[in-house]
């Protein structure tokens, strides 16, 4: 190692890796890919090591890379929560704040949560990603990850914040077109919507009933990755879907979807997922707090939990 590196270095690094190339990072800093570039090779050179594989499109770590990251995001949280520690309002929230969730429930109730925490607290930067795909919290630099449904790994910390279930709905057309399913099996003859969800196989249904949990392997001429779409075309009578309450409430009580086998329902709380415990970061608490606060008013979300 020739040097120490520098704090900003490991900062923008980290920023690298998240963005999967210098132009991104690069436009995200309101810097020159130049600047990128040559900050990134000193850093090199200060480690006395090679961290990124480049192609003209992205980059990739290397195996010295993934070492260098795990310690760069470790110290640059460190010095932000000592900023945090050492503050005059005594870890009042302040700083950016990356969170993500998926697409739906993003925009229909923690965007407009994560508005109005930013009201609250005007010194938190809030940015927000919609992802309907698993999402690497560390790698991809993200402090909070809103999630419907279940939560696999044990690395992080999750806590949560609102009840909720997924229910089998379909429009009163289709009902009507092609009759109801007798029992969970039967939906394997039906046309079912499916959709690529965080915590599910695509095309497998675990539900639970009378006679405890039950799989069955479903499909239908229509799929999709945004529960959004796959919401509207069941309106539209083009099959059955499994969703949240939150989502098909209002539909279910308008009488423009009809439940479909009611004794069946899949577990799908909300959960708040973090990797360093809340009272390490002012931000990261406030916001879990503030959304569940915000959830268990909201129409659709079940009961608030402790």
């Amino acid at each position: 190692m020739n040097n120490k590196p520098l704090l900003e270095d490991l900062r923008l690094y980290c920023t690298v890796v998240r963005r999967r190339g210098f132009a991104a990072s690069a436009r995200e800093l309101g810097v020159s890919n130049a600047y990128v570039s040559k900050r990134i090779a000193l850093l090199e050179d200060a480690l006395g090591a090679k961290l990124l594989h480049r192609t003209t499109r992205s980059v990739s770590l290397t195996e010295q890379g993934e070492v260098v990251l795990q310690w760069a995001q470790r110290i640059v949280d460190d010095v932000d929560r000592l900023a945090e520690a050492v503050s005059a309002e005594k870890m009042a929230p302040a700083g950016l704040l990356r969170v993500c969730t998926s697409s739906g429930f993003g925009r229909n109730r923690v965007g407009p949560a994560l508005a109005a925490l930013a009201e609250r607290y005007p010194a938190v930067e809030i940015q927000l990603e919609l992802l309907d795909r698993p999402v690497d919290l560390i790698g991809e630099g993200f402090q909070l990850d809103i999630r419907v449904g279940a939560v696999r790994e044990p690395d992080l910390i999750s806590r949560r914040i609102a009840r909720n279930e997924r229910v089998l709905c379909a429009a009163p057309d289709y009902v009507a077109r092609h009759g109801t399913p007798a029992d969970l099996a039967e939906l394997a003859r039906h046309r079912c919507i499916v959709i690529r969800e965080r915590d599910q196989d695509f095309g497998r249904w675990t539900l639970t009933g009378p006679d405890g949990p039950e799989t069955v392997k479903v499909g239908g001429p229509l799929s999709a990755n945004n529960g959004e779409v796959v919401r509207q075309w069941a309106l539209a009578g083009h099959g059955i879907i499994l969703r949240s309450r939150w989502d098909v409430g209002p539909a279910l009580a308008r009488g423009e979807l009809v439940q479909v086998l009611p004794a069946y329902r899949q577990e799908a709380d909300v959960w708040a997922v973090y990797p360093s415990r809340l009272s390490s970061s002012a931000k990261v608490r406030v916001c879990v707090e503030f959304l569940e606060e915000w959830l268990c008013s909201a129409s659709g979300v079940s009961d608030r939990v402790g």
